[in-house]
């Protein structure tokens, strides 16, 4: 069709009448070329490809226009054409889900009307656990049975990510959102607020271009400072799954209906077994016992019984309920909710070890020579009744002869008797042994923050813990006799680099560390000991922990470095860990515990592992992994919160606290006994300059001397506590007191209603320059 042709008074024919000059590319022509690329096909390509010159390119572009009216093509982001309800050859996707153990991706823009988006699974390669949900990639695409495949060629920046804020109004009416994320200095201006009002916590999205981005309100979440708001901003940031599908709650209605078939089972019911728990605990999956052996090859020797809620026989095999807890990994603990790996029905009923109530347990049976070795173990199916679900404060106030019980005498005294001698096996195993504090934030009924405290660590903690260790143990090493597959829990030890930073670390402090020997968990508890109770002893001790390599899950034995163990699996909390129900499934296949198949088609057949599950070992270990640290992460940020929001209140006081580190802007400081790390910038310091001592972890200050160094305790005076983000701002007590920190605004209190009047860096922050961090006037 030429140009003078479409001037022509005529009535058009119908597009597929339309005259082509002789040569032309088919229809089915050019749909094979663009759905067979492994480029970008645009018009010029196709052009290129048929040799079209002239008149014909002016014909093509017709053509193309009428398949793409025909509803054959449609013309994708990137100007290239793709078949209609399909993907260009190469794209752009965002990973959206994870189904099983196959990740899926959709295109990151999506414009064929009418069709929905393609969901496409992504076949990694290489090295996998290195794409998760959230990641943009660049892949090559193809059809493949009824759907389509994703090959990704290049992880790309997360350029797209949702921004997470509060929105502020400033003085001119003009609204900017606040971000709650701390590790981003800078608002972001809102183009389109929606019916977001000052003080929302929202979603939103960038738009535009560098260096003039701006936000698109998507999602308001509520008040940021309502109870429970800040553990809502981890779950939003991290894309932690806190929504039970509907099929997966239906599911677990049913599956909690399953008999306990009792007489297939081993009772265990007139047993005094306990659980002793932390007292905020919302469920519980693990029980204990133990009694004095009566073997008189034994002498002085017990046994003991740690019952584990037997989740493996709710919980099946390529269920809903098991995609969905292999989706989530792990249970997210937070001061104010839990974010359950499995449904209510389970997890807070038939899989917790409630008092008095028969409940399906795994039992795993030990018996312990004088020594406190475990010389032989057994695994069974049982039917467990609880006699008392303690707090550890109770249970240790028992022992301590504070506070009587009606089970001291015939449980309490037998199971502390018996962790004498694990505890005796430990100490001689000498396992990594860092006595760090841990935070707990205590709320009220309303969700209101009442304290915030360091968790008391007692013998009855460290009881539990031995009993754990002990059964996890056995269970690695049960399906390693059984040569089974084991999902191990893997510490390996320090790289070489990180003990090098630490012989760096603690010569300032004039404590040699050898690198030439063979590092042994014990090599840091000796020295720790050198240390004693010398101030510098914590910030020494967590040195040594940023020194030891992350622990993770995989099917290949490493070790367990921390705990100077061989063989080590997670067994004992299937309720809130994947692992452990891997392990589960394992023990059922490889000991023949199998019980009678469920009646009817909901609820899958078998127990143990399946072949899908043995095949993917790997790779589910490597996504649990990724699960495990999202979810350490999220609980962090959100107790950072809680503190700021509990500090919040005590603005301009004078605090206690300790330097954590230093930089050439300034250093940072935490309140002693609470945590949540604050700035201490180097334009509060006073006018003179400041070399940053790098290898001695200080700034000292030129004309003065005066040196901050990395342990240092001093008082400061708290300027800042913004609970959004979790960030504190200190000052010298005796430094004038300022309005907002370096390119931060004043938002110490919640409810704080003052419009902000200036943005930017404040007058009295000069700029930190030169090689050696050195400041400027």
């Amino acid at each position: 069709m030429t140009s003078n042709d479409k001037k022509a008074p005529t009535p058009k024919r119908p597009a597929r009448d339309r005259v082509r000059p002789a040569g032309f590319p088919t229809r089915t022509e050019i749909m094979d070329f663009i759905t067979t690329s492994d480029q970008p096909a645009g018009k010029r390509e196709i052009a290129k490809a048929f040799g079209l010159k002239g008149q014909e390119k002016i014909a093509l572009k017709a053509l193309l226009k009428d398949m793409a009216d025909e509803g054959m093509i449609d013309l994708g982001p990137a100007r290239a054409f793709h078949k209609l309800g399909g993907v260009p050859k190469v794209t752009v996707l965002r990973i959206v889900d994870v189904n099983d153990t196959t990740l899926i991706a959709i295109p990151e823009r999506w414009e064929a009307e009418g069709q929905p988006a393609p969901r496409l699974r992504v076949m990694e390669r290489g090295k996998r656990g290195a794409l998760t949900v959230g990641d943009r990639i660049l892949a090559r695409t193809e059809e493949a049975g009824n759907g389509w495949v994703a090959h990704p060629m290049k992880k790309l920046e997360k350029s797209t990510e949702m921004l997470l804020g509060v929105v502020e109004e400033m003085a001119d009416g003009k609204l900017w959102l606040r971000p709650v994320d701390k590790r981003i200095r800078k608002d972001t201006p809102i183009s389109d607020a929606g019916n977001a009002k000052k003080g929302d916590l929202v979603l939103a999205e960038p738009t535009g271009r560098p260096p003039r981005i701006s936000a698109r309100v998507t999602d308001i979440l509520g008040d940021p400072f309502a109870p429970r708001s800040f553990s809502l901003i981890a779950i939003h940031k991290h894309g932690i799954p806190n929504v039970f599908p509907e099929a997966v709650e239906e599911e677990a209605l049913a599956a909690s209906a399953l008999p306990l078939h009792e007489e297939k089972r081993e009772d265990l019911r007139h047993l005094p077994i306990v659980a002793i728990d932390p007292s905020d605990a919302r469920d519980h999956d693990d029980a204990v016992w133990a009694t004095p052996d009566a073997d008189e090859a034994n002498p002085g020797g017990f046994r003991a019984i740690v019952a584990i809620a037997d989740v493996s026989y709710y919980v099946r095999p390529g269920s809903a309920l098991d995609r969905e807890a292999r989706k989530r990994g792990n249970s997210v603990y937070f001061p104010d909710l839990v974010v359950p790996m499995l449904p209510h029905q389970l997890s807070s009923d038939m899989c917790s070890l409630r008092a008095g109530q028969d409940r399906a347990a795994m039992a795993c049976h030990l018996v312990l020579n004088a020594a406190g070795k475990v010389i032989s173990w057994r695994f069974s199916r049982a039917i467990i009744r609880v006699a008392a679900v303690l707090a550890y404060e109770d249970a240790q106030a028992a022992i301590d002869g504070t506070r009587d019980h009606p089970l001291l005498e015939t449980a309490l005294k037998p199971l502390w008797a018996c962790w004498d001698l694990l505890h005796k096996a430990r100490l001689a195993r000498e396992p990594l042994a860092l006595d760090l504090p841990e935070r707990r934030v205590v709320l009220d009924e309303w969700g209101k923050i009442v304290s915030v405290a360091i968790r008391e660590r007692l013998d009855a903690h460290m009881l539990i813990e031995d009993y754990m260790i002990a059964a996890n143990v056995a269970a690695a090493k049960a399906l390693e006799q059984k040569k089974a597959p084991v999902m191990y829990r893997v510490h390996e030890p320090p790289s070489r680099d990180k003990l090098v930073a630490l012989k760096e670390y603690l010569a300032t402090f004039d404590i040699d560390f050898a690198l030439g020997q063979v590092v042994r968990p014990a090599t840091f508890n000796h020295l720790i000991k050198r240390v004693g109770e010398a101030e510098e002893k914590p910030q020494i001790m967590e040195q040594i922990l940023r020194s030891q390599t992350q622990a993770y899950y995989s099917p290949v034995n490493m070790g367990h470095f921390g705990l100077a163990l061989g063989s080590y699996g997670h067994f004992t909390s299937p309720i809130r860990r994947y692992a452990d129900l891997l392990v589960h499934r394992a023990l059922v296949g490889a000991h023949g515990l199998e019980l009678p198949a469920p009646k009817g088609n909901v609820i899958p057949a078998k127990s143990s592992l399946s072949v899908a599950d043995y095949e993917n070992m790997g790779k589910v270990g490597e996504m649990i992994s990724q699960f495990e640290r999202r979810a350490m992460e999220a609980e962090r940020e959100t107790v950072d919160r809680y503190v700021a929001a509990y500090l919040a209140a005590h603005v301009g006081e004078i605090v206690h606290a300790r330097i954590t580190g230093v930089q050439n802007f300034g250093f940072f400081a935490t309140v002693e006994g609470l945590g949540g790390d604050g700035l201490v910038h180097i334009s509060t310091l006073g006018r003179e300059r400041f070399f940053h001592d790098e290898a001695g972890r200080a700034l000292e200050g030129v004309e003065s001397g005066d040196r901050y160094t990395v342990g240092q305790r001093l008082d400061l005076r708290l300027a800042e506590a913004d609970p959004i983000n979790g960030v504190l701002r200190f000052e010298l007590p005796d430094s004038p007191p300022s309005r907002g920190g370096p390119g931060r605004q004043d938002r110490t209190r919640p409810g704080n209603s003052r419009s902000i009047t200036h943005r930017g860096r404040p007058a009295n922050v000069r700029h930190i320059g030169g090689k050696r961090g050195k400041h400027k006037r």
